[in-house]
């Protein structure tokens, strides 16, 4: 399979997830403010949950444009991260109609846990099958920012159960931290472009 065939599968996967997602969004009951204000919990689980697929969306594009062949292997982790982002709209409708109730907000934590870690076996796949050297492996780095959300999820977990609302504040910590697109295999597919490089 081509990578190109691959990226096409994955973004229609997404946008299923978030189209199956804004459907859980029900109209309120009443036609005033106060009936609205009652979906507000719904509300920012959409929103907290679409910034979490569009950013996994978004580095997944990039990781895969980086790449230059697909072996068995990343197919079955690429599936293995479709998997876990498949259910964060049953954790997001979950947390939403049980706001700030311990075992939805873990639930929701764990999933998210699970893509991070689903995404961080394709990343490592994908720099194993291309090299040290690539672009991809010195674009990545030490991946810093992907060791931190892993550890804040393993911290918010647990804390669902005492205070749920710092388990929010976590999820919205690692949003946060992952909002502004990653530059960095870009930079080095432009230097590459400029060197000649195309491994």
């Amino acid at each position: 399979m081509t990578k190109t065939r691959l990226e096409a599968f994955s973004d229609g996967v997404i946008a299923i997830i978030i189209t199956i997602m804004v459907l859980e969004l029900r109209p309120p009951a009443g036609s005033d403010l106060h009936g609205l204000q009652e979906l507000t919990a719904d509300f920012f689980g959409y929103v907290l949950s679409f910034i979490f697929i569009g950013i996994y969306w978004n580095n997944h594009h990039h990781m895969l444009h980086a790449a230059t062949h697909i072996s068995g292997g990343i197919l079955w982790a690429n599936l293995h991260l479709l998997f876990w982002l498949s259910l964060v709209p049953f954790v997001t409708a979950w947390m939403g109609h049980k706001p700030f109730e311990p075992v939805p907000t873990a639930a929701y934590g764990f999933v998210l846990l699970m893509a991070a870690i689903a995404y961080t076996i394709l990343l490592r796949l994908l720099i194993g099958t291309h090299g040290r050297d690539s672009h991809l492996a010195r674009a990545i780095g030490s991946d810093v920012k992907g060791w931190i959300s892993l550890a804040t999820y393993v911290v918010a977990i647990p804390l669902a159960f005492a205070y749920p609302w710092v388990s929010y504040g976590l999820y919205v910590l690692v949003a946060l931290i992952w909002l502004v697109p990653d530059r960095r295999i870009e930079r080095q597919l432009r230097a590459g472009d400029s060197a000649g490089y195309r491994g």
